[in-house]
């Protein structure tokens, strides 16, 4: 993947060297020394400089991302892609139910990072696969992919910071008591499970769901749900917590009759983009089968 990222340098940046200024706009170190070992990495008005050069006001800084390998072991595969956004810096998926964000022992091909591989490779592209905020397999709904490496690191840090805010939506059995409330109780390990998950006073994570009834019908509800903390399997946890099992959980609550996934839809995201600093937000429908279930 190829970049060229500019930056006009203003009066505040002045007088700072280019590792400086590279690192107060969310560069790593990391980042730095990948970059440092491409070609013209770093130019000022069009000739090559080295990283310690003292800026100036009013100079054109040009950093030139050369990613020229792709991920090792992920093979391309076509898979189809609902691509909601795309540009020089990331790409936002609006990813199935069914389809694994990695590839796994059991399903080495048919995940989105194979597909995103095929895409990439079709227009003859290297690309190498960083998801930023990962979603289960049964798990429908937005997820972002940085394209290089400056991209990735600043969304990593934004998720870190709780800068990246998403809103999911999960269909529950009954109704929620509030309607709209919080739920604070931490989460562990199952003693004799290393996939199940548990509300545990005494060993577990602090963990905070906020949510708030949508729709009430036939005996389940439509509710939104925003995370302060990002446990495993928080969301489903909590609601078989308080009563309310999403409709689907194999492992809480294995009621396959109206879905036959877990309820849970990641249906908005919002984020600063990384480079361009502009607010984005995306918001993806609820899928059919989540539909059909709420109606039913």
């Amino acid at each position: 993947m190829k970049r060229t990222l500019n930056y006009q340098i203003g009066p505040e940046s002045a007088g700072l060297s280019i590792e400086k200024f590279l690192k107060n706009q969310g560069y790593s170190s990391a980042n730095i020394t990948a970059i440092k070992k491409m070609p013209m990495n770093v130019t000022i008005d069009g000739i090559w400089v080295h990283m310690n050069q003292l800026l100036e006001k009013g100079q054109n800084l040009a950093v030139n991302i050369d990613e020229d390998s792709s991920s090792a072991n992920i093979p391309a595969v076509p898979i189809p892609l609902d691509i909601v956004y795309e540009d020089q810096d990331i790409i936002v998926i609006n990813k199935p139910a069914g389809l694994s964000i990695h590839p796994s022992l059991n399903h080495y091909e048919d995940s989105l990072a194979n597909g995103l591989a095929y895409y990439y490779q079709s227009q003859g592209i290297p690309f190498i696969f960083r998801c930023v905020n990962r979603l289960d397999k049964n798990t429908s709904g937005l997820t972002v992919i940085a394209k290089h490496l400056v991209s990735a690191n600043i969304l990593s840090n934004a998720v870190k910071e709780r800068q990246m805010h998403r809103l999911y939506y999960a269909i529950v059995e009954g109704c929620p008591n509030p309607k709209k409330g919080t739920i604070d109780a931490p989460i562990g390990r199952v003693d004799d499970s290393i996939i199940t998950r548990q509300v545990d006073f005494e060993n577990g994570q602090r963990a905070i769901t906020h949510y708030e009834l949508i729709a009430e019908k036939n005996g389940h509800s439509l509710v939104s749900i925003q995370l302060e903390t990002g446990r495993t399997h928080q969301i489903r946890v909590h609601f078989k917590y308080i009563g309310n099992p999403l409709l689907g959980d194999i492992i809480y609550n294995p009621d396959m009759r109206l879905i036959n996934r877990h309820a849970l839809h990641s249906g908005k995201l919002s984020f600063i983009h990384p480079i361009s600093k502009k607010p984005m937000e995306f918001v993806a429908p609820l899928p059919g089968d989540m539909e059909r279930a709420l109606n039913s």
